[in-house]
């Protein structure tokens, strides 16, 4: 063995030494510039080639080259190894520990308020009232002035309105429906009559606090026929509350009121016989005997064709049925208390 074939096996041995005592990649950098950098020991070896003979430089060219290899592939596997074990360690800190529990999806449940409207309509409909649903966008036709209420009239004073960006064909600005009471109108021109049905809904107005809300919930009835009267009215509505609040211990009153759209008009009264409520007269719905004005804006003869309509509160009634005395606690998505609903 010549002096060149010993030191470049001196050269590899050390070259191993110091790659296997870098503990990170910049360290193997360091010690791979001392032997392959611009100034490292092979490439000085390489500088020396150009004073030697053809024959001689052909010899020790390959012996070169040959430790130049050696080298890279000590460094290549030194690469590697640092990388897999940079990469254990990291899966090491991010185990998972498959023994806990599964953090499964839990279920979803319907919304109070969206529980009393189903279990509205379900009791309707077992009566024999269609369910109809309508625009939450109304024109100032048929929401006030073809239920009565003309520009102008008293009556809109008592509804602070949300109007929108927009005209309706009249040139009259359009608004988010204060009520369902629309419904009469549209379902009346689509249906002939008798005409029997229910339209829950979504409405909005400028109101807020513990009991009132921007955006609440109503259920619109209406049954016009050649023969309806207010007892007809009363044996609904009892049967209604009876089945919704599920007991045959209660009572209802009519009281007289005011609503532009009915004429006679009355609020609907509720009072329990037993429980935390007995004796306690509670308001749960307006109604009255169809104006004829808004018989005929609905296309029938208010000579003969007569009915009532009522509209009650959907969370008025939830709040009711589940003793809850701040109708906010619906919308501020505070699960705690939605959950107790499912």
């Amino acid at each position: 063995m010549n002096s060149l074939e010993q030191l470049a096996t001196t050269l590899a041995t050390q070259a191993g030494a110091d790659f296997a005592a870098a503990q990170d990649a910049a360290a193997l950098e360091n010690a791979k510039a001392k032997f392959l950098g611009k100034t490292g020991q092979i490439t000085e070896l390489m500088k020396g080639l150009g004073k030697l003979s053809p024959d001689e430089r052909k010899a020790q060219g390959a012996i070169i080259n040959a430790i130049k290899v050696q080298i890279e592939d000590l460094l290549g596997a030194r690469r590697d190894q640092l990388a897999n074990a940079q990469m254990q360690a990291r899966l090491n800190a991010e185990a998972i520990d498959i023994t806990l529990p599964g953090r499964g999806r839990s279920k979803g449940g319907i919304h109070p308020v969206m529980r009393t409207w189903e279990r509205v309509e379900e009791i309707f409909r077992s009566i024999g009232f269609d369910v109809a649903d309508g625009p939450e966008i109304e024109t100032d036709w048929t929401n006030f002035t073809a239920l009565n209420s003309p520009e102008n009239h008293p009556a809109r004073s008592m509804q602070d309105t949300f109007y929108i960006e927009g005209n309706d064909t009249s040139g009259k600005p359009l608004l988010l429906r204060t009520h369902t009471s629309p419904m009469q109108v549209r379902y009346a021109k689509m249906n002939s009559a008798p005409i029997k049905v229910i339209a829950p809904g979504r409405t909005y107005r400028v109101d807020s606090d513990a009991t009132h809300s921007p955006m609440f919930h109503q259920v619109e009835g209406l049954w016009i026929a050649e023969d309806i009267s207010f007892a007809d009215l009363k044996g609904v509505y009892l049967n209604f509350v009876k089945a919704f609040f599920e007991t045959d211990d209660l009572q209802v009153r009519f009281r007289p009121s005011y609503f532009p759209f009915t004429e006679p008009s009355a609020e609907i009264d509720i009072a329990f016989g037993s429980g935390p409520l007995k004796g306690r007269w509670l308001e749960v719905s307006g109604s009255g005997q169809v104006h004829p004005s808004v018989v005929r804006n609905m296309g029938l003869d208010p000579d003969k064709h007569i009915g009532f309509a009522f509209g009650s509160g959907l969370e008025r009634l939830t709040m009711l049925r589940y003793g809850i005395n701040d109708l906010r606690l619906f919308y501020e998505g505070d699960l705690r208390f939605l959950k107790q609903f499912n």
